[in-house]
């Protein structure tokens, strides 16, 4: 049998005592901290080291924004409210997790298509600022504001005509039902001033999830085009860009992580010469994976070890159900392997190709693929790396009545 590769491990993961270590506890202490298995569990110095080389990369006028959506665990908003400038949510539902986390409705801003009344109505008295994605959404939020008596923030979400090359999900380009196509952008913008709301700027979000710095340089730059262009037609000075995100991180064999350092300093370049529209405006990206992606590790228990037609399937009480993009269920094509290994032998040699998989009666349920592995048994702990976003609440929990995993801060 062919082995297939996994994925590379994130730099900053260690062994003690032969184990997977977090936060100097070995797997089985974080278990037991957790309390049960599966666990999710999130590194506080993996954070905090990603912020602090972001910053170090960056130009010091572009400020970073956290999208909550990647990882919305309390503890995690918190830790992350001391690194970061502002914060993106998507729906009232994480604004409300922002707000119980203790997050300055100031600092969020609020995406996202469909946004019902009852949604707008809590942003505008929160104070969040709207990132609009249709002419009828701008008018129900005027009028909701009117209604109130409070002046909502309001910003539009471009729908650019240019996208990001190489991008795992487009989220710009041609027909979309994100933003506000390019050419409208104006006519609304000038609405929404003349209406007395406070004009908060364009969001131009094009794409997520590239490894290319070249194509994020290019990116960044058409965002940096537009926003001067559209500025000139709506006749006043931007006072707020959110150029967006689109920083991926490497998943699958081959990968290589992203050259940040390449990206800010092009974009030290670009801020270096601005034109009068962009001079003074407040610039920041969103981030969401590559800023929690890698600094999480999803932990089950192998609870059955058998062979079948000379394969051997090791079976943990994890899988799909808490990792749907692991499992290959979650926008993938071709199925590969994320990165993974047996944390109980976190410094072992490969000793047999093996297959993980989880505890559902379905054939999707599959961590890893023909992976090299240390021989594992009964009670040894499976490590799935970078789950850190897009894990817990982007999968289907309550499938077969399986229940959330537990998570983890340390």
């Amino acid at each position: 049998m062919k082995a297939k590769p996994l994925g590379p491990i994130p730099a900053g993961y260690n062994a003690k005592d032969g184990q997977l270590a977090i936060g100097g506890l070995t797997a089985r202490e974080l278990v037991a901290k957790a309390g049960a298995t599966p666990a999710f569990v999130y590194s506080k110095g993996h954070l905090t080291q990603r912020v602090a080389d972001l910053r170090a990369a960056l130009p010091g006028n572009v400020h970073l924004n956290y999208a909550i959506k990647a990882n919305p665990f309390a503890p995690v908003l918190q830790h992350m409210a001391g690194l970061v400038d502002g914060f993106d949510i998507a729906s009232a539902g994480e604004l409300k997790m922002a707000q119980d986390a203790g997050l300055d409705p100031v600092r969020i801003s609020f995406a996202g298509p469909g946004k019902r009344d009852a949604e707008l109505e809590a942003a505008i008295i929160a104070g969040v600022t709207l990132n609009l994605e249709s002419e009828n959404e701008a008018r129900r939020a005027l009028a909701i504001g009117d209604r109130l008596g409070v002046t909502p923030r309001l910003a539009i979400r471009v729908n650019p005509d240019f996208e990001l090359r190489g991008s795992g999900m487009k989220m710009g380009g041609g027909a979309k039902p994100f933003g506000i196509d390019q050419d409208r952008v104006p006519a609304l913008a000038k609405h929404i001033i003349a209406s007395g709301a406070e004009w908060s700027g364009l969001h131009i979000f094009t794409g997520s999830q590239a490894l290319s710095a070249d194509a994020l340089i290019e990116a960044q730059g058409n965002v940096l085009d537009l926003a001067d262009e559209l500025s000139t037609q709506i006749g006043l000075p931007l006072p707020k860009l959110n150029m967006g995100g689109g920083f991926g991180i490497p998943y699958f064999h081959g990968d290589q992580p992203v050259d940040t350092a390449a990206i800010g300093a092009a974009l030290e370049k670009r801020m270096a010469n601005l034109p009068a529209n962009l001079a003074n405006t407040y610039f920041c990206i969103e981030l969401g994976r590559h800023l929690v992606g890698e600094a999480g590790v999803y932990l089950a228990e192998i609870v059955d070890r058998k062979e079948s037609h000379g394969v051997i399937y090791l079976v943990t009480d994890g899988g799909l159900h808490h990792q749907l993009a692991a499992s290959g269920n979650f926008g993938t094509v071709v199925r590969r392997n994320y990165p993974a290994a047996i944390a109980t032998k976190f410094n072992a040699e490969p000793e047999e190709i093996a297959n993980i998989v989880g505890c559902l009666c379905t054939p999707l349920d599959r961590l890893a693929d023909n992976a090299e592995l240390p021989r594992a048994d009964v009670g040894d702990l499976v490590a799935v790396f970078c789950a850190g976003a897009y894990g817990a609440t982007s999968s289907p929990a309550n499938f077969l009545g399986h229940g959330p995993a537990a998570e983890i801060l340390v």
